[in-house]
């Protein structure tokens, strides 16, 4: 079976033109994310792509660590941050999974439309809890397959198409499966959102503040 990486490395142009499904949504996303942005924060992003989000927000933190995958997203991501004169966002050939711990931790960190596709969503998010400082946010955008026959559906297509690495492998599970993944990792929800249904679910959880002993 052809490696991930090799699925998005081939159709990183393609993905790199294709215009936003839902551009009104996208933007309120951004919106709900910057609230929780400081301009002193370091912010992880995992699953980052072309690059679209990480450069969207920039200009809100101090810095993004940006990784993924595909070398060729990357090359594309680092071009549109060079012709942006963008110079906060560093992007990175690695994956959440292999990520080193023993660094500093972040105070925020993103993985849009990712989620579903990992082998292991519950590490993956026991993972982002350790990497953040107490009181950060994990944002995350993720297609709850198991919602609905429509979704599920779409998920038997794919898989047959991942087979012959034609499409990504997808992970069927509902929203309240992933709400019980964060929560079971030590996050409190702060904001729960599906702009429509079988559209991706947008969530902010929080890791607790340390609390000094009285």
């Amino acid at each position: 079976m052809p490696s991930a990486s090799t699925f998005w490395d081939r159709i990183a142009e393609r993905y790199a033109r294709q215009p936003i499904v839902d551009e009104a949504a996208y933007q309120k996303k951004l919106q709900l994310t910057r609230e929780h942005f400081t301009p002193d924060m370091h912010v992880l992003e995992f699953g980052c792509g072309t690059g679209s989000t990480a450069l969207a927000h920039a200009p809100y933190v101090a810095h993004i660590h940006a990784i993924d995958i595909s070398p060729k997203m990357l090359d594309i991501a680092r071009q549109k941050a060079a012709a942006a004169h963008i110079d906060n966002v560093t992007f990175e050939l690695a994956n959440i999974d292999t990520l080193d711990e023993t660094g500093p931790r972040f105070d925020a960190v993103m993985g849009h439309s990712i989620l579903h596709l990992l082998d292991n969503k519950d590490a993956a998010i026991a993972k982002v809890y350790r990497l953040l400082t107490p009181g950060g946010v994990f944002v995350s955008s993720t297609m709850c397959l198991g919602d609905s026959l429509k979704m599920r559906v779409i998920k038997a297509f794919v898989s047959v198409g991942a087979v012959f690495g034609l499409l990504p492998r997808l992970r069927a599970f509902t929203q309240k499966a992933l709400l019980d993944s964060f929560r079971k990792a030590g996050f409190e929800i702060a904001h729960h959102w599906q702009p429509k249904a079988n559209r991706g679910v947008f969530i902010i959880a929080r890791k607790p503040a340390e609390t000094v002993p009285p």
